[in-house]
């Protein structure tokens, strides 16, 4: 068997300073601490601070009043950090910047009187922070389909923004038939999909090109994760999303192919390690590494904890 183990794959920067910021919360705050969602979409990853004493929560009204609170980094609406506030919640904010940027681009537009159309998945927690920036002016749509049901007040005074860790080609389809239909929509400077999930997608994209059998390290619940199993998917291989080496099924290998292995933005890769060490052992597979673009984001810490830090 044969491995090509892609790069970059894993943490992006957005991913990596969410979780410092927890780690750096728990040492110096110390336990419980509160986290408002998952603090990243990854099994591993929450049951891991979950053991250290972090508590994931989905309402507010199940933190104490007076306790610490953090924000995961899929950001959240005003209305949340207005509760977070009048609970007299010590809050530190683990939002992506990428993620930031978008609600930013919400507010401008909102105050602009244009109709923002929201390219996102329903429910996801992405979603739900950027439609709470401007609840009455935000439409959210899914499929090229979804835009041909749209009906808008004004179809010169729109624009579009997108959930950052789409798939690139659903988002491209999406954003054509937009353009179609209201040609003078208006679009924000720089992409929304964020570089770290461009770049894991073009990664799989190229490299399945060479394999028989894609893997995917990755929670179900993981958006980037789900959209580079269906870009596997999409080149016609078999491709499987999995949180470990435990899911993998031996079934699925002959012993003689090429397996692509990549991991999304919120897998750690101590996880994709011991899926390497699996195949090693079972398929004695061999790993080259497969470089398709180089990677030197970072992002600071939270205000709020480099002042806990600095005073201390």
């Amino acid at each position: 068997m044969k491995v090509l183990l892609a790069s970059p794959r894993g943490f992006c920067a957005g991913v990596i300073m969410a979780i410092d910021s927890l780690d750096l919360a728990i040492k110096t705050l110390g336990t419980p601490i509160y986290v408002y969602h998952e603090i990243v979409h990854n099994k591993f990853v929450v049951e891991r601070f979950r053991e250290q004493g972090a508590i994931f929560v989905d309402d507010l009204a199940e933190v104490p009043p007076g306790s610490n609170l953090l924000f995961s980094a899929h950001g959240v609406s005003p209305q949340i950090r207005e509760q977070a506030k009048s609970r007299e919640l010590f809050s530190v904010d683990a939002t992506c910047p990428l993620v930031t940027k978008v609600h930013l681009e919400a507010v401008r537009y909102a105050k602009e009187g244009r109709t923002i159309i929201l390219i996102g998945h329903e429910g996801h927690d992405e979603v739900i922070g950027t439609m709470g920036e401007a609840p009455e002016a935000i439409v959210l749509v899914e499929t090229p389909e979804d835009v041909d049901r749209l009906e808008v007040a004004d179809p010169q005074n729109l624009a579009y923004l997108t959930q950052t860790t789409l798939s690139v080609d659903d988002a491209n389809r999406v954003i054509r038939r937009l353009r179609e239909r209201f040609p003078d929509i208006a679009a924000p400077p720089k992409d929304d999909i964020c570089y770290a999930t461009q770049n894991r997608q073009e990664a799989v994209r190229l490299l399945s090109q060479e394999a028989d059998i894609v893997l995917v390290v990755g929670s179900h619940n993981s958006s980037n994760s789900l959209r580079l199993a269906e870009i596997g998917h999409e080149t016609g291989l078999p491709a499987h999303l999995i949180d470990g080496a435990a899911d993998i099924d031996p079934a699925w290998f002959q012993g003689d192919e090429t397996v692509l292995v990549s991991a999304g933005a919120s897998a750690p890769e101590v996880l994709v390690e011991e899926c390497i060490a699996y195949l090693r052992e079972n398929f004695a597979a061999e790993v080259e590494l497969r470089t398709v673009r180089q990677e030197e984001v970072h992002f600071p810490l939270p205000r709020e904890l480099r002042s806990l830090v600095d005073s201390q």
